[in-house]
């Protein structure tokens, strides 16, 4: 998960993956309903209308029509915003990340604190999951010995 902020000329809603993400559609004929989007991403309409009220996605083109016409950045923005929300982000650090991204590269520093903040985060919690995984491990080996164990005559 890497945010493309290299250049100046990029938007908040540029991400990229270790791979180019594969758009339905080409650049320029990329104008997506509210329900393309949804069935591209999983996400409900009611939470892409929530993530725009609340600053996630505030950029959302709209048609002559005033029908919310979405691009393939905002595809890539969307999934950059759920890798997010696997981390256990709070929204409003979310929400406070899209702000500083959107203010311009002067905000390059504190962005990095926040994601390296969660990345503490992200850390500490597979620590405790590695644990976990390894109380389970022992048990499960202790349980398929058991079994394999020869019977063990009644006294």
């Amino acid at each position: 998960m890497t945010v493309m902020e290299s250049t100046p000329a990029r938007t908040a809603t540029d991400i990229c993956a270790s791979a180019p993400p594969a758009h339905p559609r080409p650049d320029g004929q990329d104008r997506y309903t509210i329900s393309e989007v949804v069935a591209f991403t999983g996400l409900t309409a009611h939470t892409l209308r929530w993530y725009e009220r609340i600053g996630l996605m505030p950029h959302v083109d709209r048609s002559h029509t005033g029908q919310r016409r979405f691009t393939n950045r905002d595809l890539d923005w969307l999934t950059f915003v759920g890798k997010l929300r696997l981390t256990g982000m709070p929204v409003a650090d979310m929400v406070r990340y899209a702000e500083l991204l959107r203010e311009g590269e002067h905000t390059f520093e504190e962005r990095q604190e926040l994601l390296e903040a969660t990345r503490r985060d992200v850390r500490a919690r597979i620590a405790e999951l590695q644990g976990t995984l390894a109380v389970l491990d022992h048990k499960i080996d202790f349980y398929a010995r058991a079994r394999r164990a020869p019977e063990r005559p009644c006294a």
